[in-house]
């Protein structure tokens, strides 16, 4: 196996606790890598003339951290993308699985009118080197010109935008066809799997029959289907008020999808917004397992956060921000809205002290980082005006960080559970308050795990590396094993267990090597070899 020699050296790490990414228990080992390449791992290596010898003595050593749900394909296309992976790489993750919640920023048709809409308003592609309609042109695009490395699921709201845009409606014989081309296409091109957004347009407009061919293709390449559900909540927009649970109804859906299949379904980020959601915890677990025992390789991935973010129109109805800005004036639809939101709060037991604005647009600062009630407060007027008020400003574009959308005991519990994965489901925005997720949510499981709240440090380490590399079949990463890709993740565990969550800054993760490159040293990051860095996960399993 060749290894890349440029500016490469053969490194021997010696005296480091390894853990080699399978759950195994940590062992007192020397790991040897030759350009891109790790060698040898075993203890008491000796060092080779012209050998760099490192000494790890009172550090661990582990296989550089995947981000299991991610959308950072869309920052890997910037003109400038290091600073959207900074604060990822200071938290110790070397590679992405990108293009979830089925907004994949590639797949689909390449001269669509509505290729505009392809993100659905949380992304676009703004100071971007291009417009990439395939995964073969996007990995080519990448390949040692990003700073990590980007393995990718290609989503069903990018392909179906492309030839029906966002249209209320089933999709012709002909459209369903070209949809479910394009994502066979994707995969044949090495995407990592298809993904749903069932909670965003146009994939909130897509019937059984269609989900249904979409995981018959992944069954077909033996790939995951990731799924953002139709709801998160007990409560939300999506169905009518009573009645079974929201997110459990959502979870029934995908029962119906897979039932018959030996599909692999995962279910992302594992939450429940507002705190009467926190009851569905239980059945939420017990549906997911017996998907499992059913012969569904089902799974789910989750983060350290009680937070999330989302645009500002997350609680106004479909049918609201349909109306025109007259029509959303008008006393009987403003009445209207009120009711269904205030008998929302009450059954979701989520308020507007729960709603932190993150970002409205330049000349609004005065307003991030405050809560609705408090801005509310401070107008004079009802949270809800106050709110309203807001999106106008923001045109309906501005961002917002919710919670809770757990809790400390429930993320421990998940975080024990054999079948999940560990995540962000965070982007390094350009303006306005940040996600704390991209600066301490792998650290923060790496300190459950220390202080006895997590899972078993072996565990913790597998579900962010190895877990990941086997769920998406990412070949020769994941493992600190001979032949594999030397990502490289160094850290101290007693800062680690000793590190303060700020929301603005990692802990306890001393150096970071990516495709064999040094690029975090001590907080300290190689701009120069980040250029280059980071490579296209296209050869899988």
């Amino acid at each position: 196996m060749k290894s890349i020699k440029t500016n490469l050296v053969m490194k021997l790490f010696k005296n480091a606790l390894l853990y080699d990414g399978t759950g195994a228990d940590a062992l007192k080992s020397d790991l040897l890598i030759d350009g891109d390449r790790i060698v040898k791992v075993e203890p008491n290596i000796t060092p080779q003339e012209g050998c760099e010898v490192v000494n790890l003595e009172g550090l661990s050593i582990a296989p550089g951290f995947i981000d299991a749900h991610s959308h950072n394909d869309w920052f890997a296309i910037k003109k400038e993308p290091i600073k959207y992976f900074e604060p990822f790489i200071r938290q110790g993750i070397t590679s992405f699985v990108t293009g979830n919640c089925g907004l994949s920023a590639v797949g689909f048709e390449r001269e669509s009118p509505h290729i505009d809409k392809v993100g659905a308003g949380l992304f676009g592609y703004n100071n971007t080197t291009g417009i990439y309609p395939t995964v073969a042109e996007f990995f080519d695009s990448i390949d040692r010109n990003t700073p990590c490395n980007i393995a990718l699921v290609a989503g069903h709201c990018s392909a179906r935008t492309s030839v029906a845009g966002y249209e209320n409606r089933a999709l012709t014989p002909d459209e369903h066809k070209r949809m479910l081309s394009i994502m066979e296409q994707a995969l044949k091109e090495g995407a990592c799997g298809l993904s749903l957004g069932l909670m965003y347009e146009p994939g909130i407009y897509a019937g059984i029959e269609e989900l249904k061919d979409v995981a018959r293709l992944c069954e077909k390449y033996n790939r995951p289907m990731t799924v953002h559900p139709r709801a998160c909540s007990a409560v939300s927009m999506t169905y009518p008020l009573l009645g079974r649970p929201h997110l459990l109804r959502a979870l029934d859906e995908l029962v119906e999808i897979a039932k018959g299949t030996k599909m692999k379904l995962h279910y992302s980020h594992a939450i429940f917004v507002g705190r009467k959601s926190f009851k569905c915890k239980d059945e939420l677990l017990k549906i997911i397992h017996n998907l499992r025992k059913s012969g569904v390789d089902a799974g789910y991935d989750i983060y350290s956060e009680l937070l999330g973010v989302s645009v500002i129109t997350v609680v106004l109805p479909a049918w609201y921000q349909a109306l025109t800005p007259k029509q959303k004036r008008h006393w009987f639809n403003k009445l209207k809205l009120n009711v269904l939101i205030a008998a929302t709060i009450v059954l979701l037991g989520f308020g507007w002290d729960d709603i932190e604005i993150a970002y409205i647009g330049p000349g609004y600062e005065k307003y991030e980082g405050k809560s609705v009630a408090k801005i509310a407060k401070e107008m004079g007027k009802s949270p809800l005006d106050a709110y309203l008020d807001l999106c106008e400003m923001s045109n309906f574009k501005g961002r917002v960080n919710m919670g809770p959308y757990s809790t400390p005991e429930i993320v421990s519990e998940l975080s024990k559970d054999e079948i999940s994965l560990y995540m962000t489901d965070a982007w390094v925005e350009d303006y306005g308050v940040q996600n704390p997720a991209i600066y301490d949510c792998f650290p923060k499981f790496l300190k459950y795990s220390l202080n006895g709240t997590g899972d078993t440090m072996p565990n913790t380490i597998r579900k962010m590396s190895g877990g990941v590399a086997d769920r998406f079949s990412i070949k020769e990463r994941g493992y600190l094993k001979a032949g594999y890709y030397a990502d490289i993740t160094i850290f101290n565990e007693e800062k680690l267990r000793n590190g303060i969550e700020d929301r603005e800054s990692s802990f306890g993760i001393e150096t970071v090597y990516i495709n064999g490159k040094k690029v975090l040293d001590n907080d300290l990051l190689d701009m120069e070899l980040l250029k280059s860095s980071g490579r296209a996960i296209r050869d899988l399993k």
